[in-house]
This record gives structure tokens, sequence and C-alpha cells, in this order.
């Protein structure tokens, strides 16, 4: 769990007008689901919202909310944001406990990109998932999943099974080994290979015409 406690507001209305005036308060509206209870609208102190985000705390994390002196832990299942400015518009909060098991995105962090021999010469890391669900217990939520590319070479992919996740941490989608990522060759390296093949063709038909003109007119003597 992140450690923090957000204190929250119970809105006695939902809806857009409830949102819009909450934000007008300096206020995010959220919304607390799940664990066979109602849904309630409340709302969180902008603030706090933003120190939790700016700690890296409130997404994919175990959190506690408090009311009236009432604690509620929860996941952040999705933060909405301004499109322009970027703030923090709307949450959306799980209830869990410490025996709950979750389906939760955790980020790729990829390393070795410095000895990567296809890296080394030229290739470039081609991200298939910058994120992956997994299911975990709620308490144990990984920080990130850390793909290690330093041993692949331009033309190499890496799959769900040949990365080692924590203790109780299992991949979502089972019915397939996806993949997490691939080197490819950089563009000018395609280009020059290209440019090599052409040059090799055009000097295969230069011969084959030398050839022909140099063929003995006329049938036997």
């Amino acid at each position: 769990m992140s450690g923090i406690c957000l204190d929250v507001v119970v809105r006695e209305n939902t809806g857009t007008g409830s949102a819009r005036e909450a934000r007008r308060n300096g206020n995010v509206p959220a919304v607390i689901y799940g664990g066979g209870k109602d849904s309630v609208a409340v709302s969180l102190r902008h603030n706090e919202v933003l120190k939790a985000l700016n700690a890296g705390q409130l997404i994919a994390s175990m959190i506690e909310i408090s009311h009236e002196g009432n604690k509620q832990k929860v996941i952040t299942k999705d933060v909405q944001f301004h499109p322009v400015t970027d703030a923090p518009v709307h949450i959306d909060l799980y209830r869990v406990d410490e025996k709950s098991i979750i389906d939760v995105e955790v980020g790729v962090t990829f390393i070795g990109d410095e000895v990567s021999p296809g890296i080394k010469t030229g290739g470039t890391l081609n991200v298939v998932r910058y994120t992956i669900e997994v299911s975990c217990p709620a308490v144990s939520i990984p920080d990130t999943i850390t793909v290690d590319i330093s041993e692949m070479d331009v033309g190499d992919s890496i799959h769900i099974s040949e990365i080692t996740l924590p203790e109780g941490v299992t991949p979502t989608i089972t019915d397939r080994d996806f993949t997490i990522a691939t080197i490819v060759a950089s563009r000018a390296a395609i280009e020059e290979e290209e440019e090599g093949e052409g040059e090799e063709g055009l000097e295969g038909a230069e011969g084959e015409e030398g050839e022909d003109a140099e063929a003995p007119e006329g049938g036997d003597e």
C-alpha cells in the first residue's frame, strides 16, 4: 500500500452538474464502487490529489480514503485528465481489502539497452506493450515490470513467458504468449540494404547484356 490517506466528502447529488460544482470549489469529483456495496459519489481536495499523483502514489496503487473518521482501502482504477491543462477531472476508486485479488495495469521498464547487441549496431527498440495487465493481491501491486533487453539483437522479440514476475503476480492474458517488444533495424540500415540489392541487380543485368553482345552470329560453319 502506498501509505497515503485522502479525505473525501460525500456529494449529495450525482451527474455532470454535481461534478462541475465540485471542480468550481477546488475539488476533484470521484466515485467509490465495488466490494458488494452501492456506489458513492465523493469529492477529493485537488491539491491532495496532485500531491499523490506527483509522488506516483495514486495510479495503480492501494490507498486509504477517510470520511468522518471511517477509513476504506481502495484502488485507483481510472483517472481522467483535462485534455488541455492535464489537471485531474475525475477519479474512479474501487473498494478492496488485504485479501482482494485485482486486475491492474502495470508499467514496463526496459533495462540493458546500453549493452544490447541490436541497439549498439543501430537497431531500434519497438515497444509493443508499455503496460501489462496483471492479476495480483491488492497489497502487493508491482511498481513496474522489468524487461531486460541486454541480449537482444536485431530481429529478436521478447515475450511474456520470458519475464520473471513477482510472486503472486500473473498476466491476465493467458491464451497466448504475447510480445512485449522487438528490436528492428533502423530505417537508414534498411534503405542502405535496399540500395545495395539494387546495385547488385543492375550489375547482373549489365553482365548479361555483355555476354549477349559477344555471342557468335549464325549457325555452324
